[in-house]
């Protein structure tokens, strides 16, 4: 079968600037299905939320019959060959093993074709009827593909028996896809194999169905996969702190933003899965909904084509207020023969020498819709530890709109400091060392407070 899942998740979807998160590769590969015959029950809703799914899924099915059809012999001649059989089980209401586990292409489509939208939804006896289609004293490989658009709303809890079928060698794969009905993601990894990373798929609308029953029996005719290396390489917003031991293989760093993974086989005798974890931490300037890897690519020696997930994380470096707006700039242009010019700078006055100061501040946890009253006092100090006013300036920060407090940097505030004013030294050596002291000082503009209101 070759790879038949590869997934690339993160643990959360949000974090605070400079904060840190985990990514999770996992793979997931099996045997030549020639070689190692396959029984797979197919396990469809067919509850009231499907009825306009119910197209797309069919069709997704038969796709994936047609693969395996063609998977087992070299053709698609109508027969699953091999050893390998195929049953169909429908649930809504309660679970109807539409098929037995046979070979015929035709009478399996004929069955997909037949199923209709109605009902409610009843996991637990679609397992039960799909574990009963396996035959206890056969040899071939079991696999279960459940798939659902939304949450039990009958029957009994279906976790035990998913834990009964995966006990007896089972191999659980979980798809889902985004109905009306909602989606218990948590409960499709509770049923599938583990790791779950690699047998949980999530289709976001019914025009991804087909993809995702082609991308499990994608590679099937490939026996396992051998000398696997992917590499990973974040952006450079990001960094990596720490890689986790994979449960396959081994991993390296290869600088701060690239991992390497390498495995030197999977799923060459029987199903198997292997995921890999680490840690990135963000560290640039940049914030927002941010694309995680720069790149990720996979090699093996059977020549798989394998594509991970690219999921986006969003980072919040709260707001940031520019006060003060930067000079306008002056253009001047020297020609390419001329020794000097003389220009014009019209109001711009060099008085004396001096320097700029810069600074940036950030307000912890401001609340939204409220203004803030900053002032910002400057002192320069002597060797004695003497200070010396520099200047002092006041301003009011726009309230901000997010739906929580958060925190909001105020750049750029400028102060002049001629050189004449120079304590530390002499006034005229403009590379002197000088010390400054720089006090804030914020309230709230805004308050609801009402002082001491007249009592009738």
């Amino acid at each position: 079968m070759g790879i038949t899942s590869s997934t690339k998740v993160t643990n959360v979807t949000a974090i605070p600037c400079g904060s840190t998160f985990n990514v999770t590769l996992a793979l997931t590969a099996a045997p030549d299905i020639t070689t190692n015959p396959t029984d797979i029950v197919l396990i469809l809703d067919r509850s009231g939320s499907m009825a306009q799914s119910l197209p797309s899924l069919k069709e997704a099915a038969k796709v994936f019959i047609d693969i395996i059809d063609e998977a087992t012999d070299g053709a698609q001649d109508g027969q699953i060959g091999s050893g390998s059989r195929i049953g169909i089980v429908s649930f809504a209401d309660t679970a109807v093993q539409d098929t037995g586990l046979i070979t015929s292409v035709a009478d399996l489509k004929a069955a997909v074709d037949a199923l209709s939208a109605g009902g409610s939804t009843n996991h637990a006896d679609a397992f039960t009827k799909a574990l009963a289609l396996f035959d206890p004293a056969s040899t071939n490989a079991k696999v279960m593909v459940m798939f659902t658009d939304g949450v039990t709303t009958a029957g009994g809890p279906p976790n035990p028996v998913a834990t009964l079928a995966k006990s007896q060698g089972v191999i659980i794969y979980s798809l889902g896809l985004m109905g009306n009905g909602g989606i218990d993601v948590q409960a499709l990894r509770d049923w599938a194999s583990d790791p779950d990373s690699a047998y949980v798929s999530i289709a976001p609308t019914d025009q991804d169905l087909e993809e995702l029953f082609q991308d499990l029996a994608r590679n099937i005719t490939n026996p396992g996969a051998t000398n696997i290396v992917i590499e990973e390489v974040v952006e450079s917003c990001f960094r990596v702190t720490a890689l986790s031991a994979p449960t396959k293989g081994t991993a390296t760093l290869a600088g701060d933003r690239t991992v390497v993974w390498s495995i030197p086989e999977l799923g060459t005798t029987q199903s198997e899965g292997a995921s890999l974890t680490f840690t990135v931490q963000h560290n640039g300037v940049c914030s927002g909904t941010l694309t995680i890897n720069e790149s990720i690519t996979y090699a093996d020696t059977e020549g798989n084509v394998v594509t991970f997930d690219d999921p986006v994380i969003d980072v919040d470096c709260g707001e940031d207020v520019f006060p003060e707006p930067c000079p306008e700039p002056v253009d001047i242009t020297i020609g390419g023969c001329e020794d000097s010019v003389v220009f014009d700078a019209g109001d711009l006055v060099m008085d004396s020498l001096g320097r700029i100061l810069q600074l940036d501040v950030t307000l912890r946890n401001v609340c939204p819709g409220k203004r803030v009253a900053l002032a910002v006092i400057l002192t320069e100090v002597d060797a004695e530890d003497n200070e010396y006013n520099r200047g002092t300036k006041t301003m009011v920060i726009p309230a901000h709109t997010a739906p929580s407090c958060r925190d909001v940097t105020v750049r750029c505030i400028k102060f002049v400091l001629p050189e004449e004013l120079d304590v530390s030294g002499s006034p005229d050596a403009l590379c002197d060392e000088r010390s400054f002291r720089a006090r804030f000082i914020a309230n709230y503009i805004d308050s609801t407070f009402v002082c001491c209101p007249d009592i009738p």
